[in-house]
Formats: structure tokens, sequence, C-alpha cells
């Protein structure tokens, strides 16, 4: 079902709300927009807390960022540009998430992808995830970036900066931000432990045909490029 305007200007602050709760952010950081049926998009206002984020301080801005209207002096983040990318390269792109979840973004400032197939609702729910060039925050470095990527990722880490995801609705887009970040967690108590191992091929092969199954939709290239190496 359709969000209505101010429904939908909920359900973001609802999501900056969790965010800056489950400690993804700090300060002014992160951002989130989503495109309106127009081809126009809100999105969260820079300098301000996730955790102060209210309906009517969302930005409404045109595809070149320029603000069609906001209460008071508000302007989007200079990250927009990152958020603008996405859409452009991606049709099915409804909503663009950035945050620094700490786990998922210790991966990234080590330049360690989590390109592997080891739980079994991540492999299903977001696929591989890799790690995006460098670039410098707020510049069109970031977008070029991470261009390439998200051809065929939904979920993608920023080197030495944080993580992004993308998807068809909001909701979608947090979700797979959650997910990762409890990977990243698994992950990293795997290796504490000695080490992740991997799922089977074929069992990889049922899990990704699983995803129509379960209502899964996006960008899932992983499996492709293992079966390149394994062959």
């Amino acid at each position: 079902m359709e969000l209505d305007n101010m429904e939908l200007r909920e359900q973001m602050c609802d999501i900056c709300h969790k965010m800056w709760q489950l400690g993804w952010v700090a300060a002014n950081d992160g951002n989130l927009s989503v495109k309106l049926p127009d081809g126009t998009f809100l999105a969260t206002p820079t300098g301000i807390s996730k955790s102060f984020i209210t309906p009517e301080k969302l930005v409404h801005i045109d595809k070149d960022a320029n603000v069609l209207d906001s209460v008071g002096d508000y302007r989007p983040s200079s990250e927009i540009k990152m958020h603008l990318r996405c859409y452009e390269e991606r049709d099915d792109v409804g909503a663009v998430l950035h945050a620094h979840p700490p786990t998922a973004t210790g991966y990234a400032v080590a330049h360690k992808d989590l390109d592997r197939y080891t739980m079994i609702e991540t492999v299903i729910a977001i696929g591989s995830i890799p790690v995006t060039p460098y670039g410098t925050p707020s510049t069109y470095e970031v977008p070029e970036a991470i261009a390439p990527y998200i051809q065929e990722h939904d979920v993608v880490l920023l080197a030495n900066h944080g993580a992004l995801s993308v998807g068809a609705d909001a909701l979608t887009a947090y979700y797979r931000m959650e997910t990762l970040e409890l990977y990243a967690k698994i992950s990293l108590t795997a290796h504490l432990l000695g080490g992740e191992k991997e799922i089977s091929r074929e069992n990889i092969d049922t899990l990704i045909n699983m995803r129509s199954k379960y209502g899964v939709t996006g960008r899932h290239p992983g499996f492709k490029h293992y079966r390149k190496d394994e062959d």
C-alpha cells in the first residue's frame, strides 16, 4: 500500500530515530532519501542529529538537489549526490540509506569485504557485500566510486566511511542495513572463533532460488561471481 506524504515522512523519521538508537549514527551523521511518485525526493536535512528529525524538517528536492520546499532554512546533506547517483543507476531503487553501523563500518575501514557465503539469511536477503573505492565525502568522487557496484549490489561498504543500502522503499533499505550490521557482527565473532565456514555451492544455489519465495527483490550478483571462481 502506497503511503501518503505525511505517513512517508513519519516513516522516514521513525527510521532515523531507530538508526540513532542503534548507534549507527552520531552527531549529524547519516542520511536517508526516498523517491516520490512524481520523480522528486524527500531527504533528511544536513546539520541535524537523526534523533531530532521531525516530519516537517525533511527537505523536498528535485533530481538536481534543488530545494523545492522546506520549513525553515533546511538543506539536504552534501552527500545527497551519492543518493541521486543510486537513483540514476537503477530505476528499481525507491530509497537510499547511508549510516555508520559500527561493526560493518569496521570492515569498511579495514577494507575487508563481506563477499562470502556463510550465513543463510544473508545469502537470501542481501547477497554479497563489496567494499567500494575511497572517495572524499560530499564530492562527486563517492558517486563515481559506488556507481559500478550499485548496478549489481543492494548493499555496499564505503571504504573508510560507512555503509550504503538501497531498496524499493525506505523500510527495505533499512532492513538491508540492519541485516548487514548483524552479519558483520556474526562474521567478526566467527573470525575470533577460528574462521568462517562457507556454505556449499549446492546449498547456496538452493538459497538463491528461495529469494522469490520470500518476495526478496533487488540485485544479487554474488553467486554469479562465486560460480565464475569455481568453474
